[in-house]
């Protein structure tokens, strides 16, 4: 199997002229992040969470950004964003629908549930809505076997769901 690759080396990044990391969340951080841990490299990971945290996604700029506040190399901070699968370095919808694909949530109905979802929003999984209002996921595990099938709303796990229960969800959050 090839593999298969981009020159990252010459990638346009889009760039804006207020920052991604401004000194307002800079001095959140130095002030109640980087004092709990012994490097700045150590921090990387709650670093990247709030600049998530705070703009929905990251941005390539705001790599960028990230590695210049830490001391880092862009390519160290690149690694890490890439690594984790909790960063979003694209757009993500204004709600974020993780459903539920353990073998527990498949035997109770989630491969039902999640053509219902896909139908409904005119998505499939992976994609976001035109109008950036949801993004569709499929999670490994959200560790709530014993109410499944379960889905995650931004934060919110809703458990025992059916599609037709998960449809009102989707309609109240419209």
């Amino acid at each position: 199997m090839a593999w298969i690759v981009k020159n990252s080396a010459t990638m346009k990044i889009d760039r804006r002229e207020q920052p991604w990391l401004d000194d307002a969340l800079k001095a959140e951080l130095e002030a109640n992040v980087l004092p709990s841990y012994p490097t700045k490299q150590a921090a990387t990971l709650p670093v990247l969470h709030a600049v998530q945290h705070k703009h929905n996604w990251i941005p390539l700029q705001a790599i960028e950004e990230v590695a210049d506040f830490l001391g880092l190399s862009h390519a160290q901070v690149m690694d890490t964003a890439t690594f984790y699968e909790d960063f979003w370095l694209k757009p993500k919808g204004k709600y974020l629908i993780m459903v539920c694909q353990s073998i527990t949530c498949e035997l109770m109905g989630q491969v039902g549930l999640l053509e219902r979802i896909k139908a409904k929003l005119g998505i499939d999984v992976g994609q976001t809505t035109q109008d950036g209002r949801f993004t569709l996921m499929a999670a490994e595990c959200l560790g709530s076997c014993d109410t499944a099938p379960v889905a995650l709303v931004n934060e919110k796990l809703y458990e025992s769901i059916t599609a037709t229960n998960f449809e009102r969800i989707l309609d109240d959050l419209e």
